[in-house]
């Protein structure tokens, strides 16, 4: 791999280009998993930056931890089946979303913070 160079001062600057790619969607768990990886592995973020699979890599994450999401919230639905929605709207409402936390919990712990 051969570089070139481009003089600004008294320095010598790599001419780094990043290819562009395609804009991917990411969601909430691609930037949650893009602020982890910022904060805590800063060389490994810079690295794929750099290298352009950043976005690729949230891409998969958001992906992965999407259809862990539908998968346990099924599971969890059938072992803490809901009240009926229609004797009492608020207890389903706050029951759903425990579940939901719930599964979100674990896939922030198995997915987007490992």
């Amino acid at each position: 791999m051969e570089l070139t160079y481009h003089r600004k001062g008294d320095y010598l600057f790599p001419n780094l280009a990043v290819t562009e790619e395609e804009p991917v969607v990411i969601g909430k768990y691609g930037m949650l998993r893009k602020t982890y990886l910022r904060e805590n592995h800063p060389s490994w973020y810079q690295s794929m930056t750099l290298t352009g699979k950043l976005n690729r890599h949230l891409a998969q994450t958001e992906t992965a931890a999407q259809e862990r999401m539908d998968v346990l919230m099924e599971q969890m639905q059938c072992r803490y089946p809901a009240p009926d929605k229609r004797k009492d709207q608020l207890a389903w409402a706050a029951h759903m979303a425990n579940l939901q936390a719930m599964a979100e919990e674990n896939v922030l712990a198995e997915i987007v913070y490992c």
